[in-house]
């Protein structure tokens, strides 16, 4: 039996962030949305708003209801996974992925190593239209094994989606199961994820929030099924992208990385290891040591530098020592470990186009409210 997550504390006032998330609803930044704030020691402000679409007769989001995460499967899962593999000696972080993927090794990719794919310094495209040129998963992974490199690996961040993607190759070599089994068995049904899956059918598959209405490619309303591209033409399931969830399933993830690595299994009524602590700090901490300026963790996005094109989405307030990441549909997750802060915000942004990008200034606003509010709670 799946016990309830304490919800603690009556004292913060967020009446301003939720003001926020409403008036984005009141804007058309998305129809609907969770928002989720904690500790490591439980859930302080829990609420779901609006409806799953515009239509006057559309469902209304509930903390049941799950969302597409798009890139943050990049860390629920893959990230994740690869945090076991490595613990139990299956992923050599230094090690070439060629070690792991013999097909990778072509056009000057044999001394790319798993550490380059996770700090998406490998030297591979940030991007590839795949689907304007592919119809299956085999074609996809071909044409990965055979590019060339459009930078020397190791000399800059290129953020892309291919690392992530060779990454969930790698998982499935090393551990002789599906990406999404993988995740499936040692992580989510372990730490009480029930409602976090690839491709949701049944009573999930309607749980499912819509994402874009897609007028150029696949010709339909999606709901269910992954938006992005790449991650569709890999079956659904993919390193990159695929995952869903909602907010209370990834709460429970990042709680056990604030508390080190430790959560509490109710089948068995004790406290479990999911990962050792000086895996999370590998993992989270921003990366030193190289080249050049580094922002980024092993998979996590950490505090961006404030001179960029947009504001970030973590806002200006959130500490140095923090580690999260964005989707494309519209989704977040951060935590903040000096504060034991953890934020999940999750929408669907891009319905009923991706070109609707009002959320990114309601981002940074939202986390800066909430870590305003914890503060003055601190007072």
């Amino acid at each position: 039996m799946l016990a309830v997550l304490p919800v603690i504390g009556a004292t913060y006032d967020f009446s301003p962030v939720n003001d926020i998330v409403s008036q984005g609803i009141g804007r058309g930044a998305y129809p609907g949305a969770q928002l989720l704030i904690g500790t490591d020691d439980g859930i302080i402000f829990e609420k779901s708003y609006g409806n799953y679409t515009y239509d006057e007769f559309s469902p209304t989001v509930t903390d049941e209801s799950i969302y597409d995460l798009a890139s943050v499967t990049k860390v629920v899962a893959t990230t994740a996974a690869v945090m076991k593999l490595y613990e139990a000696g299956l992923i050599d972080l230094n090690s070439n992925v060629s070690k792991y993927l013999p097909e990778f090794t072509s056009y000057g990719k044999e001394d790319i190593t798993v550490l380059n794919l996770l700090l998406h310094n490998s030297g591979l495209d940030a991007f590839v239209p795949f689907f304007t040129m592919y119809t299956k998963r085999s074609e996809v992974l071909s044409h990965i094994y055979s590019m060339n490199l459009s930078y020397p690996a190791g000399s800059k961040t290129v953020y892309s989606d291919l690392n992530a993607i060779l990454l969930g190759e790698i998982i499935e070599s090393v551990s002789k199961q599906s990406l999404d089994e993988y995740c499936s068995v040692n992580i989510f049904i372990p730490l009480g994820m029930r409602s976090t899956c690839f491709n949701p059918q049944g009573e999930l598959l309607e749980l499912a929030v819509p994402t874009e209405k897609d007028e150029y490619w696949r010709m339909k309303q999606l709901k269910g099924e992954v938006h992005d591209e790449a991650a569709y033409l890999m079956g659904g399931v993919s390193g990159n992208a695929g995952l869903f969830s909602n907010s209370k399933d990834i709460y429970r993830l990042l709680k056990t990385l604030l508390k080190k690595g430790v959560y509490y299994d109710f089948d068995s009524s004790k406290e479990m290891r999911m990962f050792e602590a000086s895996t999370i700090e590998l993992f989270t901490k921003r990366f030193e040591g190289l080249q050049y300026d580094n922002t980024r963790a092993l998979g996590w996005e950490t505090k961006p530098n404030m001179e960029s094109k947009y504001r970030i989405a973590c806002g200006e307030m959130i500490s140095e020592n923090c580690f999260g990441h964005t989707g494309y549909t519209g989704t977040s997750i951060w935590c903040d470990a000096d504060r034991n802060l953890i934020v999940i915000f999750l929408t669907n942004r891009v319905f009923p186009t991706r070109n609707n990008n009002l959320i990114r200034d309601i981002r940074p606003d939202l986390h800066n409210a909430v870590i305003n509010a914890f503060d003055k709670n601190k007072e």
